[in-house]
């Protein structure tokens, strides 16, 4: 039998079972981790764009204009130069007895948001923010690509789907039909974790792709023209990418650990536990971790607050990451070493459905 023959069964046999790993009830949950991020970034766009409408239709004041407003400025001679505000509000306060005026005036200039308030008819404080800052919701993202996506989204994704190649035929009382088929156990094996990883692949890759498009919706048009020409495309190429491995190699302990134990929750657990600390571990247990390889495919890093403690930031990003190449090579490794012991397993499994 040779080699080209085998692959061929493989794929015959993840065609058929494609439609379990897509369509299954057990499975909904998993298109539902998948698209989570995206409705939250699709909600910020949605407030973003509500904003947007709202305030061009008050009123647009020249960015020029507001810039050019200086501190101890008075409001009649502000308002002479920029027009209409899109929010005026005045109140008084008593401070030792004594009536202090406020007034609190709100500009936009197309990008920015401008908030001016002053004491007694006289500027005494002046600042803006863009409506949507391309930067930071680059880093939001990084940081839900990385700590939702990839720890639990990905993680738990997986589990559904690839614990129930085996495992859920098992329940269902259906796997000897297939260990009765005249194909090796081996083939059986690589069939069914070709369709959890195309499935699981295009779940998740085309979720993490959705939720990058939402990121720079509502974004600023000139900003995300530049994005675009000078590194979106690579950025969503190692998003995808990272992804994609990780559907490789937490699809692999699961398809094995669907062949071993009866109940998910303890392979999930103790996977889940060594995943999030091996960070703190030495560099040799790092590379036993998936998480230790596709976190450094990451093209942006996750904003850290330098005042955070270090205990605390090694746990957001590991030290000493490896190279891209180093990374891809060793989730194929870690993943091949995986399926080697599932393919040891598979050849000496007995169904015995009443001890299930």
């Amino acid at each position: 039998m040779t080699a080209a023959f085998r692959l061929r069964q493989v794929w015959i046999i993840a065609r058929l079972e494609m439609r379990r790993a897509f369509f299954s009830k057990r499975a909904v949950w998993v298109y539902l981790l998948a698209l989570f991020p995206s409705v939250i970034f699709l909600g910020h766009g949605i407030d973003v764009a509500i904003k947007r409408n709202r305030w061009t239709a008050r009123g647009i004041t020249p960015a020029a204009v507001l810039d050019s407003v200086r501190t101890g400025d008075v409001a009649e001679l502000v308002l002479a130069r920029t027009g209409k505000p899109i929010e005026d509000r005045v109140w008084t306060r008593r401070r030792d007895q004594i009536p202090v005026r406020w007034r609190h005036l709100e500009f936009f200039d197309g990008t920015r948001h401008f908030d001016l308030t002053f004491k007694n008819g006289l500027l005494d404080s002046k600042s803006s923010r863009p409506l949507a800052n391309l930067e930071e919701d680059r880093g939001v993202f990084a940081g839900v690509f990385q700590f939702f996506y990839l720890r639990l989204g990905i993680f738990f994704g997986c589990l559904g789907i690839f614990m129930n190649l085996f495992r859920g035929e098992m329940l269902d009382k259906t796997l000897h039909f297939w260990l009765l088929a005249p194909v090796r156990r081996e083939v059986l094996l690589g069939g069914k974790y070709l369709a959890g990883l195309v499935a699981a692949s295009l779940i998740f890759t085309l979720g993490a792709l959705l939720c990058f498009a939402a990121m720079l919706w509502p974004q600023d048009p000139a900003q995300v023209q530049m994005y675009l020409r000078e590194q979106a495309l690579t950025h969503a190429l190692w998003y995808s990418a990272s992804a994609l491995l990780a559907c490789v190699g937490y699809g692999s302990f699961f398809v094995a650990s669907g062949l071993l134990v009866r109940n998910p929750i303890v392979p999930a657990a103790v996977l889940l536990l060594w995943e999030n600390i091996a960070g703190f571990l030495p560099s040799m247990l790092q590379k036993l971790s998936v998480l230790h390889y596709v976190q450094a495919l990451c093209p942006v890093p996750v904003p850290i607050d330098p005042d955070m403690p270090a205990f605390v930031r090694l746990f957001f990003a590991p030290a000493a990451p490896p190279s891209a190449p180093a990374a891809i090579t060793g989730v194929f490794v870690l993943t091949a070493l995986v399926l080697w012991c599932a393919a040891r397993v598979i050849r000496k499994i007995e169904i015995n459905y009443s001890t299930e």
